[in-house]
């Protein structure tokens, strides 16, 4: 059964508005920082502006050199990676570990566990967040004894767009 999550991420592999989708993830951002009483600095506001770009995993020194050529900002990859750090610890980003990169948060204001579609030619991240994957991996772990702390799920292949062209 499709979630809520899944019907909003999937238009990122279909045409869509996408400032809409920039400009609803920095109001989201706006919104639960202040609900959780934390400070989205400008920096980490244009960090998460970044992210939100495209659907495309974006990487720490890619977010570097973005701020250095069209902000002009002589930001030091310190800086970013603590920008980046403050996002995923308030669920804004999510952090693609195969790709070392990081993608905005579809729903950032219901903790829950990412699984993620990539596409390997477009490189597009769609987020699924399937609430029966994370149990069914929570209740595999706990059958051998293992407890999980956290979970991510990437999953590569082809998006709708990528195989029309194909």
């Amino acid at each position: 059964m499709l979630t809520p999550f899944t019907a909003k991420a999937s238009l990122a592999c279909l045409p869509h508005d996408h400032s809409q989708c920039v400009s609803s993830a920095l109001a989201d951002a706006d919104a639960l920082c202040a609900q959780q009483g934390v400070r989205l600095t400008a920096l980490r506001r244009r960090v998460l502006e970044l992210v939100w770009h495209s659907h495309k995993p974006l990487g720490a020194y890619d977010i570097l050199a973005v701020l250095s050529e069209t902000d002009g900002r002589r930001a030091a990859p310190p800086t970013v990676y603590r920008a980046l750090d403050f996002l995923l610890e308030n669920g804004l980003v999510h952090r693609i570990a195969s790709l070392n990169a990081f993608v905005g948060c579809s729903h950032p204001e219901q903790p829950h566990q990412g699984q993620f579609l990539i596409c390997r030619q477009c490189h597009a991240a769609i987020e699924l967040a399937q609430d029966d994957i994370s149990a069914a991996i929570v209740h595999s772990a706990a059958s051998v004894g293992f407890s999980v702390e956290s979970q991510t799920v990437e999953i590569v292949g082809l998006c709708a767009s990528c195989q029309v062209a194909a």
